[in-house]
């Protein structure tokens, strides 16, 4: 996606235009592996000189993230920890001011206030420039965050995609009942069921209208929705192995 690559087969555009050897292409995209290269004495402030004869790159930026970031632009990264060069990086591409950047596992490596430092990076940056973040990432939960769109990859193939909203129009029920919940009791096809006492979880695919026609029928005494995070989408769909 970044044009390092020729692409085996298929097409990468941006903008409808081809990204491999195309420069003007490349100006607008930031890739950050997940290992960086960089030289054996290199700075953030050197890296900094030279994304600036790239990228539309702006110091302010660069210095304002560095500081909440909490690193030393004038260290050698060889010194660093993996946390703290992961949080250089992320500052300098921030900095370049991108339209489309391409994260692999941004969040590898930062605690916790690191990481919300990020993701609300990533809201400004989209709200001033309207960049487009590409991020492949296993922190499920940090991306249930931000993201508005995901794709599920497997055996290097997207198996399944589409907007954040509610991945697949799977929904989690909590139902509560007089008696005794049993899962013999939903006679429908659903995903997972587990009754505790009178209450039983149910995750199950379909609309939201059918579902809740089905499960009146039952004579609760209510219903209530709970929002499925990625991870449990994820969760379900490797356990699962199906196509949902």
């Amino acid at each position: 996606m970044a044009g390092v690559l020729r692409a085996d087969e298929g097409d990468i555009l941006y903008d409808g235009e081809p990204v491999f050897e195309n420069e003007q292409i490349k100006r607008k995209i930031f890739f950050l592996p997940d290992e960086p290269f960089y030289g054996a004495n290199t700075t953030g402030n050197q890296l900094a000189a030279l994304y600036k004869a790239y990228y539309p790159f702006s110091y302010d930026l660069f210095r304002k993230w560095i500081r909440l970031f909490a690193v030393d632009e004038n260290a050698p990264l060889r010194n660093f920890s993996k946390g703290m060069k992961r949080r250089m990086f992320l500052a300098l591409a921030l900095a370049a001011r991108p339209k489309y950047l391409l994260l692999d596992e941004a969040f590898d490596g930062l605690d916790p206030g690191a990481r919300l430092l990020f993701k609300q990076a990533l809201t400004e940056l989209n709200k001033e420039t309207a960049c487009t973040a590409v991020i492949a990432s296993h922190s499920l939960r940090e991306l249930s965050d931000i993201c508005t769109h995901y794709a599920l990859i497997e055996k290097k193939k997207a198996i399944c995609g589409g907007p954040r909203e509610n991945p697949e129009k799977i929904h989690k029920f909590q139902i509560a009942f007089n008696t005794e919940a049993n899962s013999k009791d939903f006679s429908f096809e659903y995903i997972k069921c587990e009754c505790i006492g009178r209450v039983a979880t149910l995750i199950i695919q379909g609309e939201t209208d059918l579902i809740l026609q089905k499960l009146n029928k039952l004579s609760p005494l209510f219903i209530e929705e709970i929002p499925i995070d990625f991870e449990e989408f994820f969760l379900i769909r490797t356990q699962t192995g199906e196509e949902l």
